[in-house]
C-alpha cells in the first residue's frame, strides 16, 4: 500500500514541480507522514529528480528548446552546490530547514509581484547569475524544497522564455541532485524500497508535464508559479505555526 502512495506521490511532484517548481514540498510532508525518516524522505527526492529531471530535460533538448552548450556552464555549479548541500545536512536541524523552505519562497514570490517576469526579445548571450544558481543547488542538495520554483524565478527574471527556463532548470536540478546523492548514498540514507516507487510516478509525471509546458504561454506561466508558490507558503507557514 505504501509503494502505490508512493507511487502517486512521486508522480504529482514531478508533474507540478516541473511546470511551476516545488513539488517538493508536496513529497516531502507525504513521506514525512508515512513515517519515512527526514534524510531519508531527502534522499528518495534526490533520486527521483535525477530521473524525472533527466528525462523531460531530454525531451526539451531533442525538441531543440536548449542546446546543450548552454547548459555546460550549469553543471559545475549544480554538481558543487549540490554536493556541499548534501555535506551541511546532517549538521542543520529540520525545522531550521523548514523555515529555510518558507523565507526562500515568499521572497521569491514578492520579487516576482514587483520585478514581474519578462522575456527576451534580443539575441543578446546569456550571462548565468552564476551566485544565485550556486546557492540555489547549495539548498538543493541540503533540503530542496522550493529549488526549481526559485530557479524558474532567476532565469525569467533574467530574460529567459518559458520552455527554455523549463529546460535550464530540469537540467540543473538533475546535476545538483545526482551530486546530492552520492552523498546521501554514502552516508547510509538511501532506502532503495522508498526510492524506487516514487521515482517511476515521477518519471511519468515529468513526461505528461513536459508534453503540457509547450501550450503555456508566459503569462499563463507567471501566473502558474505565482499561484503555486502561494499556495505553497501557506503550507509551509501553517505547519510551521501548528
Amino acid at each position: 500500500m505504501m509503494e502505490v502512495l508512493l507511487f502517486f506521490t512521486g508522480m504529482i511532484v514531478a508533474f507540478v514541480g516541473t511546470l511551476a517548481g516545488s513539488g517538493g514540498l508536496i513529497g516531502m510532508p507525504m513521506m514525512l507522514l508515512l513515517g519515512i525518516p527526514v534524510h531519508t524522505s531527502i534522499a528518495t527526492a534526490k533520486f527521483s529528480n535525477i530521473i524525472s529531471s533527466s528525462s523531460s530535460f531530454v525531451y526539451l533538448l531533442k525538441e531543440r528548446k536548449v542546446t546543450f552548450k548552454e547548459c555546460l556552464p550549469i553543471i559545475p555549479l549544480g554538481a558543487a552546490g549540490g554536493i556541499a548541500g548534501a555535506f551541511l545536512s546532517d549538521k542543520i536541524n529540520p525545522a531550521v530547514l523548514e523555515w529555510m523552505a518558507f523565507f526562500f519562497l515568499l521572497f521569491a514570490l514578492l520579487l516576482s509581484l514587483v520585478k514581474g517576469i519578462k522575456t527576451t526579445s534580443s539575441k543578446a548571450p546569456y550571462n548565468l547569475p552564476v551566485g544565485k544558481l550556486f546557492l540555489i543547488s547549495s539548498y538543493d542538495g541540503l533540503f530542496g524544497p522550493g529549488q526549481a520554483t526559485l530557479l524558474m524565478y532567476t532565469h525569467l527574471m533574467h530574460g529567459l522564455s518559458y520552455l527554455k527556463t523549463v529546460a535550464l532548470t530540469r537540467f540543473q536540478t538533475f546535476v545538483s541532485c545526482l551530486g546530492a546523492f552520492i552523498i546521501y548514498l554514502i552516508n547510509g540514507h538511501v532506502d532503495w524500497m522508498t526510492a524506487v516507487p516514487f521515482a517511476l510516478g515521477a518519471l511519468i509525471g515529468a513526461q505528461l508535464s513536459v508534453r503540457l509546458a509547450g501550450r503555456l504561454s508566459i503569462k499563463q506561466a507567471g501566473k502558474l508559479l505565482n499561484i503555486i508558490t502561494f499556495i505553497l507558503i501557506l503550507q509551509v507557514g501553517l505547519s510551521l505555526l501548528f
